[in-house]
């Protein structure tokens, strides 16, 4: 699978309704924006065995608007997910509850670890990379592919 396909995969499921944040700009803005909050939406299992260095965790399944109570709403937000479909719905949820600033990795954590960058768990960098699924996994390139 390359980066053609993925990119094929990708525009067949996400609206672009959230503005796309790329790797690479991210990297950037986290070298140089203090204010910025990266959410993962995942499920739990996911974000457990790994997610962005500093990422709040923000449940997909169970998201209410008190899950983000009391955030900056002019702040600059990124979500996330594995491939950025789920992030994309909770970022819609977030502009409709105020959010200006919201931004949906393209990619996900899969394009992330693909390009190179650290993952981590609660112990520190890993490798590991939850993948949703077995059919989901062949988009991870880079890190140990983790699904139950």
């Amino acid at each position: 699978m390359s980066q053609q396909d993925f990119d094929t995969k990708l525009k067949s499921i996400l609206d672009g309704s959230v503005p796309f944040i790329y790797v690479d700009d991210l990297r950037k803005k986290l070298e140089t924006d203090q204010n910025l909050v990266i959410l993962d939406t995942r499920q739990p299992e996911e974000y457990h065995v790994s997610h962005l260095k500093g990422a709040i965790f923000i449940d997909y399944d169970h998201f209410s608007k008190d899950m983000v109570a009391g955030m900056d709403k002019d702040a600059p937000v990124v979500v996330y997910c594995s491939v950025g479909y789920r992030s994309e719905k909770i970022g819609e949820k977030l502009r409709e509850l105020g959010f200006k600033n919201v931004s949906n990795l393209y990619g996900g954590i899969f394009d992330w670890k693909n390009k190179g960058n650290d993952v981590v768990n609660e112990h520190g960098v890993t490798d590991s990379v939850h993948t949703y699924n077995a059919s989901w996994s062949r988009w991870l390139k880079k890190g140990v592919k983790v699904y139950e």
